[in-house]
């Protein structure tokens, strides 16, 4: 007869008074939660925690798992989310004891140490799903017995570099293998062991995000206000499935057969990746990543790895972007583009040391693998060529809104992220107004009927390209649907196509994550607030998170769980809100306060921007100095700077809210290419930058939110075309508009 589990939980209370233990509180839970599903007809699952198992707990513990068998529990999960106090051998040897009725093992961020991996790998487990993610395998060998499992996941493994043709021997039954963001590099032998895996089904490697670096990177939320006195499911790893055919016609084919597939150039670039990857060492756990990247002795924080995009992987590409037999002729045209990308990068940039690369080295930027590179690289060639660059100022009337004299003053503004002609901006009067850019007419016009004072925040939903959120200095937070919102409609709304959130007081900034789930807030204060977009309401409040207020806070673009703060503290932070952000995942400090901070597309930088020009690269991995841009300053404690990506993470542009310049910077040098003067236009006066952005559909292509410095002058969008000339005095821009405080960027 089966053990209860109220007799199981007894026995493991009698064990614990033997051996001289407090039971395990957690312990005890889990096995009551067990018997309430068992009561409510349910499956009954145990789910053991390692993270709140200490080896004091070991023995207890594993007297009860070894009568599981015997017990009417279905089935056991093991799972360890964060750092686990319980030594490798001892949470091995629970996990045996439990035996067939082990079902999930998933140990994400692995902290037992190499000695565990060896174990495991030589010894088995009876469990029927492995989830072993951030693991520090760097050669694949599993020996021991693997029986029972279907599932095995070895994402994020960064060390990962190859397999042994047999290490899926032990695995007969595998059908689902996910590995994301691992290194693998090793044609030959990966063909070899993923083809002798008769049972999968389905194969997993991480996509090339980086080739389309010409597109939105995520329609960045309302943005940087700044002043000494103010205040993701789809998740980042997007998969391919491969072809299992193909891995068995490529595996049947010889190597030199392959060879003669590939231009010449390429023989000698698969040897060399076959002779890299050759290591006849079983297991190697050292932690080894290139330049540039988070090492052993690097203060990054546990699980970065799982989200951020590691770009020096690809070499692995040419296994992990298989989608015919033309991979390997692509995989030729990369290398024909990293060549031709420092000859064209020394023509931009006149750098005096630049050096070739050989085929094995990864290109600098991911644009050399983009469709779009050699236009983005002569479109660079000629941007400095041009004795000026076309500028125009955005014309928007309110004539489709009945009122010929209306006129605008913008305070933020945002590009669309999926429809090229399509901005919103938000004005001093509290309005949000879509308009088409290419033809300035109006889209959608939300009045603000007395809500909102100035509009501060925006920001696009990503799979909801009608929806936004904004957000005001007077604390006010809606989501609109701009198809409720017509430029022709004449009635007053009536609330029907919006939503109102819970105010935060002061509002500066606000930002919606990758997945479209989570926004969050943050404005005059020391607190960030957390907004679940479904549900509508908030779900939390972070609390004391920098000395000053926090001016900006921005999400990654491809995880929904990473985002960074900055604050006139002078730090920048990132958080995890897995981790639930009471301490910050690391801190980089500037010399003043700092105004922005926004991720590359790519989500390897963060580009931080502090008070008078201190513009500076952070590696956003662990939040080390790549890059500073030696702007000069002016000297003024008022000069708010703002940097943004332009079209992409090999350029980036800068203005200041005491000059009249746009600089646009190479992000790999940080050489200045090119000043854009905003002085003497039609009224003979001078304009300040209030704030900026890189169109996401045009290469070279900018916008500028700018304001005379006169009194009475209005705001403008500036439009600005880099390589586009146009002479010096036919451009037109009205000569007299207001000028907001300059100590609220955005």
């Amino acid at each position: 007869m089966a053990i209860k589990l109220p007799a199981l939980g007894a026995m493991y209370i009698e064990s614990c008074r033997k051996h001289g233990v407090r039971p395990n509180t957690k312990f005890l839970s889990a096995v009551f939660e067990a018997q309430f599903k068992k009561t409510h007809h349910k499956a009954c699952v145990l789910e053991i925690l390692l993270d709140h198992v200490k080896d004091i707990d070991f023995h207890p513990l594993l007297e009860v798992s070894m009568k599981i068998s015997e017990s009417e529990i279905d089935a056991v999960d093991v799972l360890s989310e964060s750092s686990c106090a319980l030594t490798g051998e001892y949470a091995l040897l629970l996990m045996r004891s439990i035996d067939k009725k082990l079902r999930v093992v998933d140990l994400q961020d692995l902290s037992f140490g190499k000695d565990f991996l060896r174990d495991l790998s030589q010894g088995g487990l009876q469990c029927q799903v492995l989830n072993l993610r951030s693991s520090h395998f760097r050669k694949l060998n599993f020996v021991g017995e693997f029986m029972r499992l279907h599932t095995l996941n070895l994402d994020y493994s960064t060390t990962l570099t190859s397999f042994r043709e047999d290490c899926f021997s032990c695995m007969p039954n595998l059908m689902c293998l996910s590995m994301c963001e691992t290194r693998i590099s090793n044609l030959w032998t990966t063909i070899a062991a993923l083809s002798k895996l008769q049972s999968l089904v389905e194969l997993r490697f991480q996509n090339w995000l980086c080739c389309n670096d010409v597109g939105s990177s995520g329609s960045s939320g309302g943005d940087d206000q700044a002043g000494p006195s103010q205040p993701t499911s789809a998740s980042y790893d997007e998969t391919l499935s491969v072809s299992l055919d193909l891995l068995t016609d490529l595996n049947s084919m010889t190597e030199q057969a392959m060879r003669n597939l590939l231009p010449f150039g390429m023989n000698h670039y698969f040897q060399s990746m076959n002779e890299e990857s050759s290591d006849d060492s079983e297991v190697d756990f050292s932690i080894h990543l290139e330049d540039g990247y988070m090492d052993s002795s690097s203060n990054a924080p546990p699980g970065w790895n799982r989200e951020i995009n590691i770009l020096s992987e690809v070499s692995s590409a040419t296994m992990s972007n298989q989608n015919g037999e033309d991979s390997c002729e692509d995989a030729f045209t990369k290398d024909v583009a990293d060549v031709s990308f420092n000859i064209l990068q020394k023509r931009e940039i006149r750098a005096r040391h630049t050096s070739m690369r050989t085929p094995k080295q990864s290109p600098s930027d991911p644009a050399g693998n983009s469709v779009y590179f050699y236009t983005r690289s002569l479109c660079a060639a000629k941007m400095g060529s041009s004795a000026w660059p076309s500028l125009h100022s955005l014309s928007i009337s309110g004539s489709n809104l009945g009122d010929e004299n209306r006129s605008f003053r913008p305070r933020q503004f945002e590009y669309h992220p999926s429809d090229s002609s399509l901005m919103v901006f938000g004005t001093l009067d509290g309005e949000v107004v879509v308009v088409n850019h290419e033809n300035e007419k109006i889209v959608s016009y939300i009045p603000s009927l007395g809500a909102m004072n100035s509009v501060l925040g925006l920001c696009w939903l990503k799979k909801h390209p009608s929806k936004l959120i904004a957000g005001s200095d007077n604390g006010s937070l809606k989501l609109y649907d701009i198809q409720h919102f017509l430029s022709t409609s004449k009635r007053m709304h009536s609330g029907v196509g919006s939503f109102t959130f819970d105010e935060f007081d002061q509002l500066t900034s606000v930002h919606v994550n990758s997945t479209d789930e989570l926004f969050l807030a943050s404005g005059y204060s020391k607190n960030v607030a957390l907004y679940d977009i479904n549900s509508g309401r908030r779900m939390q409040v972070f609390t004391d998170m920098h000395q000053e207020h926090i001016n900006v806070v921005k999400f990654s673009n491809h995880s929904p769980s990473i985002f960074a703060t900055s604050s006139f503290d002078q730090d920048i932070k990132m958080w995890d809100l897995r981790q639930k952000p009471i301490k910050p995942c690391y801190t980089a400090s500037s010399s003043n306060g700092n105004v922005m901070v926004c991720f590359s597309p790519d989500d390897h930088y963060l580009l931080a921007s502090a008070v008078d020009n201190e513009v500076r690269q952070l590696l956003a991995a662990d939040g080390r100095l790549h890059l500073n841009f030696e702007i000069p300053s002016t000297g003024s404690s008022q000069n708010y700077t703002r940097s943004y990506y332009l079209n992409g993470k090999d350029y980036i542009i800068t203005g200041s809210c005491d000059e009249h310049v746009v600089r646009v910077c190479c992000a790999q040098t940080g050489r200045r290419l090119r000043d854009i003067s905003l002085e003497g236009k039609a009224s003979g006066s001078s304009m300040f930058v209030q704030s900026l952005r890189g169109d996401p559909f045009r290469a070279f292509n900018m916008s500028i939110l700018a304001a005379y410095t006169r009194p009475s002058s209005k705001s403008e969008i500036v439009k600005v075309n880099l390589v586009a000339s146009s002479d010096y005095g036919k451009e037109s821009y009205p000569g007299q508009s207001s000028c907001p405080s300059n100590s609220m960027g955005g």
